[in-house]
């Protein structure tokens, strides 16, 4: 494997257990239940949350995953007009599905992880339903399962990414020009003819041999 292959691999990596890491950091320390206060007074009702560390963790998380995804995308250029050799057709098509696959499981993960962190920020909320007063806190698994697919989504791009760049000729491809440059001639070989230079004679000599 080249050596901008390999740089650009360990790089993805560690940006992507960056992104679970804080991911699951900020699941540990998320708002609680219990952390929530529920203020009742004559006129209003209010939720006051506290700021939590899940705040900057998830949004560590998702600049983590952004940056990932920033990166293999420029490095691999566009699938319909990127520039160099291209890859085989099964690469390509696993670098197609790969890519489609990635984008998917990248907005889903940027988006939990976005909302799981602005739920932890420091604010007061006044919700009613129907009379009924509620405080809306962040549900267990928010953030795991944006760490869980931000994993995901860096995998596809690694795996993207080496499909894109391979450069393993296509095997028919290179089957018919070996056989086009080293091909034996089966006709039969073409040999000039051989023609002889004229020979001149004396006009004499010439009526000699006439009349004798």
């Amino acid at each position: 494997m080249e050596r901008r292959k390999v740089v650009m691999c360990v790089l993805l990596s560690i940006l992507g257990l960056l992104s679970a890491v804080t991911a699951f950091a900020a699941e540990a320390t998320r708002v609680k239940r219990s952390q929530v206060k529920f203020v009742v007074s004559d006129s209003t009702r209010q939720c006051f949350y506290s700021r939590s560390p899940a705040y900057n963790l998830g949004f560590a998380s998702a600049l983590f995953l952004m940056m990932a995804q920033i990166i293999v995308s420029v490095a691999s250029g566009c699938l319909c007009c990127r520039k160099g050799p291209a890859p085989s057709r099964s690469n390509w098509i696993i670098a197609l599905i790969c890519f489609i696959v990635s984008w998917f499981t990248f907005v889903t993960a940027f988006l939990l992880l976005l909302t799981g962190a602005a739920l932890n920020a420091e604010h007061t909320e006044e919700t009613v339903n129907a009379d009924t007063y509620f405080c809306i806190i962040v549900k267990p698994g928010v953030f795991s399962t944006g760490a869980v697919l931000s994993l995901v989504t860096i995998t596809l791009g690694i795996v993207y990414y080496l499909c894109l760049n391979s450069n393993k000729p296509n095997v028919a491809t290179t089957t018919m020009a070996a056989n086009q440059g080293s091909g034996i001639a089966m006709g039969q070989p073409q040999i000039p003819e051989r023609v002889e230079d004229p020979v001149f004679v004396h006009e004499d000599t010439y009526m000699r041999r006439q009349f004798t």
